[in-house]
This record gives C-alpha cells, structure tokens and sequence, in this order.
C-alpha cells in the first residue's frame, strides 16, 4: 500500500498521497498526484483520481485543486490577488496529515505499540464477542481495554520459537484503565500463570452460531485464550471475574508486532544494569542502554532467564520497561515528524491487530484514541496484579494465586479512579461537592436510624451487616429490608437532608465513599429510616468499600515516563 509498492518510491513522499477533501473533511488517499488540475467549474466527475497497481478501475473522490492564477479575484481583499497563507512547519504538515491518526500501545507476546489509521482499515482484523464487551463505551465515562498478546507461532519467521501447531494462548495480558476525566490510567499486568477460575463463555461460530465453553475452576489464566476453543470475549470475562471491573474492548496481536513496530519506530531504547548474554532467548546486550528492533526487541520481551529470579513475574517487569520505552519514542519529535515512520507504524500494527467488532473500524479507534490520549504519560502507570506463591505447588513454585489482601485494593482503586501516581487534578465541581458530602457533623451511633437492603450482595449480607451494626457498633434503630427491588453494582445510602449527620456517622463505620451517599430531595418524617442497599461490591461486614487513596506498600509499579533499568 506504500509508495514503493507502486513503483513511484523515488518521487512520492506517503504524506503528499493524502489530500483533505473538503466536501467530507477527511483526508483521502490519492495515488495519483501527478493527474490534471481540476478547473474550478468542473464537475464531481473531473475529480477523480484512478488507483494504479489494482486490478479493474476503481476510482476515489479527491478534490480539484485550486486556480492559483494572478487575475482570479480573491472575494475577501478584491485585490486580483489570492492572499498567500503562512506556510506550514514540516512537523506541522505531519500533524495535520495524521490528524487520522490512533495512537496506542499493545502488547504482543510480549510487548509492542500501535499506530492506526483511516488508509489502513480493511487490514484490522474483528472478532463479535457478544456481551462481554461493552459496544457502546463512549467518553462519558472510564473506559478498560484488555490488551492481549498471544504467543501463537503465526506470521514468517516465527516458524522457530516452538510450539508451532498450538491454538496460542493469552500469554501477556494488560488491563488498561483510563479514569472518567482522563487524568490517569492504569496499566494492570496480569501474570499467565495466575491460577483463577474461568467463567462459561459463549463464542460466535463462524456458521453465526453459539458455542458454549464450559468453565474452568483452579487452572492457568493463559488458558482462557485459544485452549477449548475459547475466543478474546473469554478472556475478557475472566478479567471481569477476577477483577470486578467491566472490559469494554480488547486489542490482540503477536510476535509480528513487536519486530515489526520497533523497526518501524527506528529502534526502542532498553537499559540493563548487567550484560546478558541468554542462548534460549539469542539476548545478547551490553550493561548500559542499547537501542533494539527486530527480532534482538522480541528476545527483549520473551527472555525468562535474563533477570530477576526467572519468573515470568520478572520478564513482566521488563516488558513494562519496554512498554514505556515504546510509548514515549512514539510521542517524540523524531517520530510525529518522520512520515515514513508514522506511515511504518500504521501498515504494520493494522496487520498484526485483532480488535473486537466494538471498535473494528479506523473511524471507531481514532475516536477512541483521540479521547483517551488526553491523559499526560507522567500520569500513566504500569502495575502488576499483586498475587502471592500458590500454596497448593508446595516447595516447587510454578504458580501464584491472587493477594487476597492487595489485590482488592488494587481494583477498587481502579474502580474508584485513583491513580496510582501523583496526580493534578483538574478542579472538578461535582467531585468537590460530592466529598463535601462527608464533611459535618457526625451523629452518635445510638442516633442512627436505617434500614438494610440486599441489592447484589452474597446471599445473607444484609442479615449480617445489621447484626454487625448492632452488636459491633451500636446502631440499634436498624432493621433487615430483605432483597431491594433492583440489583445494584455499587453500595448506595439514601437519606433526606435533615438525616446527614446519620448518613456522615454510617459512612464512617461501614467505610463508604461520598459517591455512596445520595441524599433525597425532601426532609425524612417521623421515624424515616435511611436506606442502605448492599451492592455487588460489597465485601462484607466491617470490610470498606471505599478505595485506598494510594497503592498498598510493596506492589510493582512504574511510571510511563520513566527509564528503569532491568536487573
């Protein structure tokens, strides 16, 4: 699709194919730039432009160019001249001319980033996987993208690695968190050999029908992809299960992508405190920083035996190092202002993509791009999914379960939209008049007046909860609601105005966020209790629900915008 497949690579630099059409707005792909001018008065008919190299005859609007001659009346100065405009840095041409442009950041197999765009459109590659995402995921609020790298030998050269007749499985996997006013994200590593359940998962046939692949209790978390016939909308169920966080979208590659984007990017730099010299990977790199491609970038990102302790806890760590890297030689001058680097990156991640049919068009990506790139990458943070040996292995470690006292932390930061960094936030006034919420007076426990309903909880969570309350705290005036009318994902308190020192009092004592409270719009009468429904984020009695406001001690994490050296 490039210029030199056309045989006109000595004359036409990739960016002077695009044109802005202004009937539509878009920039359009014309491969014929030395045709005719247009004349002003000619027809839609004139302005075509026939796409040489293709079979048959097929033929793409761009529109006329402009008379430029002296003479031709300018209808604003009337001077017989066109008034010249400035002309455009090269940088900014490229700006403009990528105005088309998806910037993300994938990890395939390992690791690697993608650059889409419209010219690219019919290479990406969609699966329907029905209701485990979310096809309406708009702006308006947090958006979670499950980034997957399979490691299936596919693609030339990768015939070598092993394995070569396996289905593949989800062998690096990123759960990518943008908070709803776009001032962080979160990029949650989670390891392969997590061993979790795997939920029923309903998969699109290829003849339109559902196949049903039954769940799987106590095995490896790589197991939800390719293994049974289980498809991406699998995974992404398992990351819901895991994590209690809805997965909007999935991104999907392979090995391809990692050599392909990082030669296409002119080369990713890595720092290791040691040399290392690994003959399973064929890594070999000196102490220091070296700048990698090609196949040196994808023994980058697959080595076990380089550092650390071997684990592929450790490989996760330079992974994200590689990561970073990738994202910020991406945002860099060198790269934004080389249209051959950005028209490299575009052919090779619309290859090796696979997306969900949710955004399985450059017209969706970029969108979505476009919203999420507001996030500063000093305020993007790569983590790993806090786990622990898991007992059942015994002396031999192989596996690890999930931290059952970080890893709830850990989500319901995500949840929450806490960033894991320092952050600037932007003022917000709902936020501000929501904590306002928990500041006044407290009533005494005896004072508290509310009822318990169930709405999501575990069975028997409000029977619990009330005889906590009562026992434990003090709150005597309470009674069991039964089941609420609704099931709710998140724990609500509904209480009227002159009930806001009960509500702040409850709050504190069951460890409820602001945005649990919902105050009524009318003053309760008499002996109105408040209205305390247990949603499915509920976690018990005693146990907050309210997030942590920074990550637990001793968790992996690194900022995107920073250098760290592989040990």
């Amino acid at each position: 699709m490039d210029a030199q497949s056309r045989g006109r690579a000595d004359e036409v630099d990739p960016a002077d194919q695009w044109v802005l059409n202004p009937q539509t707005g878009n920039y359009e792909l014309r491969l014929s730039p030395s045709g005719p001018e247009s004349s002003p008065s000619a027809g839609a008919s004139s302005r075509r432009s026939s796409t040489p190299g293709r079979s048959g005859s097929a033929k793409r609007e761009v529109p006329g160019q402009r008379d430029n001659r002296r003479g031709t009346k300018d209808p604003e100065d009337g001077t017989g001249r066109r008034k010249r405009k400035p002309k455009a840095s090269r940088k900014k041409k490229v700006l403009l001319w990528t105005g088309g442009v998806m910037g993300f950041v994938l990890v395939a197999g390992s690791a690697g980033a993608y650059l889409l765009y419209q010219h690219f459109n019919n290479n990406l590659n969609t699966v329907d996987v029905g209701d485990a995402g979310n096809k309406n995921a708009t702006s308006d609020g947090p958006v979670n993208i499950l980034i997957i790298g399979t490691d299936k030998r596919t693609g030339k050269g990768n015939e070598g690695y092993g394995d070569q007749g396996s289905e593949g499985h989800a062998d690096t996997n990123i759960l990518f968190h943008v908070s709803k006013d776009r001032t962080n994200a979160t990029a949650l590593s989670i390891p392969r050999d997590l061993v979790t359940n795997i939920p029923e998962c309903p998969t699109k046939q290829k003849d339109g029908s559902t196949k049903n692949v039954p769940g799987e209790s106590n095995v490896r978390f790589n197991t939800s992809l390719g293994q049974e016939g289980r498809d991406p909308g699998c995974t992404m169920r398992t990351v819901k299960a895991l994590t209690g966080l809805d997965v909007d979208h999935f991104m999907m590659a392979d090995f391809n992508a990692v050599k392909e984007l990082s030669t296409a990017v002119g080369g990713v730099k890595v720092c290791l405190a040691k040399p290392v010299n690994d003959p399973k990977s064929h890594l070999k790199l000196p102490a220091g920083i070296s700048k990698i491609e090609g196949e040196q970038a994808l023994a980058f990102v697959r080595t076990r035996h380089s550092f650390g302790n071997e684990s592929d806890l450790d490989r996760i760590k330079q992974q994200q190092q590689f990561l970073g890297s990738m994202m910020r030689q991406m945002k860099s001058d060198s790269t934004l202002s080389s249209p051959t680097k950005v028209f490299s990156l575009a052919n090779a991640a619309t290859k090796a993509l696979t997306v969900d049919s949710g955004i399985g068009s450059i017209k969706k990506l970029t969108s979505l791009a476009q919203d999420l790139s507001k996030v500063d990458l000093k305020n993007v943070t790569f983590a790993t999914l806090p786990v622990i040996d898991n007992p059942a292995d015994g002396k031999v470690r192989k596996t690890v379960v999930v931290d059952p006292t970080k890893a709830p932390q850990v989500f319901s930061m995500m949840k929450s939209d806490i960033s894991f960094t320092e952050v600037k936030k932007k003022e917000n006034a709902a936020k501000d008049a929501q904590a306002a919420l928990l500041k006044g007076t407290r009533a005494p426990a005896s004072a508290v007046r509310v009822q318990v309903l169930n709405g999501g909880a575990q069975p028997g969570s409000a029977s619990k909860t009330l005889l906590w309350l009562q026992n434990s705290k003090g709150v005597l005036k309470s009674d069991n609601g039964g089941n609420a009318p609704a099931k709710l994902a998140d724990t609500t308190l509904v209480y009227a105005p002159n009930q806001a020192d009960q509500a702040r009092e409850l709050a504190d004592l069951m460890g409820l966020p602001a945005s649990a409270l919902k105050p009524a719009d009318k003053d309760a009468v008499g002996r109105t209790p408040m209205e305390l429904t247990l949603g499915a984020d509920f976690k018990g009695a005693g146990v907050p629900i309210a997030a942590p406001s920074k990550a637990p001690e001793g968790i992996q994490k690194v900022e995107a915008d920073k250098s760290v050296c592989a040990k």
